[in-house]
C-alpha cells in the first residue's frame, strides 16, 4: 500500500502535531545513529521541542562535535575571504594592466610615434593636450624665473 504525499505545512491540531513531532524526532534520531554507524561519520543532532525540551544525539561528544564544527566554519570563512581577496586582486590587476596599456599608447602618441593611424579628431585632441602641457610648463618656468630673480 502506498502512503499519500504529506503536505509540508504546520499541523493545526495540537495533539496531532505532538504525535507527529514524537514520531519524526525518533525517526530522525534513528537515522542519525544509522548514518554514524554505517558510514563511520561524526554526527551531531540537536532538537528543541516546541516546549523547549532538548533532545540530542552525537556519535561522539556533542561538545566536541560542536567545537569541531565551529573550528571548521572559522577555517572555511578565512579561506572564503582569501578566495574573495584573490579574485578582487586579480580583477584589480587586470584593470591596472589595461590602464597601463592605455597610458603607454597615449605616451607613444605624445612622443609622435604611431600617430599615422590616428583620426583627425584624435590628432586634434593630441594637439590640445600638448598645448595645455606646454602652457603649464611655460607658466612654471616663468614662476621659477620670477622667484629666483626676486
Amino acid at each position: 500500500m502506498v502512503r499519500g504525499k504529506t503536505e509540508i505545512k504546520r499541523i493545526e491540531n495540537a495533539t496531532s502535531r505532538q504525535v507527529t513531532f514524537s514520531k519524526r524526532r525518533n525517526g530522525l534520531l534513528k537515522k542519525a545513529f544509522e548514518l554514524s554507524v554505517l558510514c563511520d561519520a561524526e554526527v551531531g543532532l540537536i532538537i528543541f521541542s516546541p516546549r523547549s525540551k532538548l533532545y540530542e544525539f552525537s556519535s561522539s561528544s556533542i561538545a566536541k562535535t560542536i567545537e569541531r564544527y565551529q573550528k571548521r566554519v572559522k577555517e572555511t570563512g578565512i579561506n572564503h575571504t582569501r578566495d574573495n581577496n584573490s579574485q578582487q586582486a586579480r580583477d584589480e590587476t587586470y584593470g591596472l594592466t589595461k590602464k597601463i596599456e592605455q597610458l603607454e599608447i597615449s605616451k607613444r602618441k605624445l612622443l609622435g610615434k604611431g600617430i599615422v593611424a590616428c583620426s583627425i579628431e584624435e590628432l586634434q585632441q593630441l594637439e590640445n593636450q600638448l598645448e595645455r602641457g606646454l602652457s603649464r610648463i611655460r607658466a612654471k618656468k616663468v614662476f621659477f624665473f620670477y622667484i629666483n630673480t626676486a
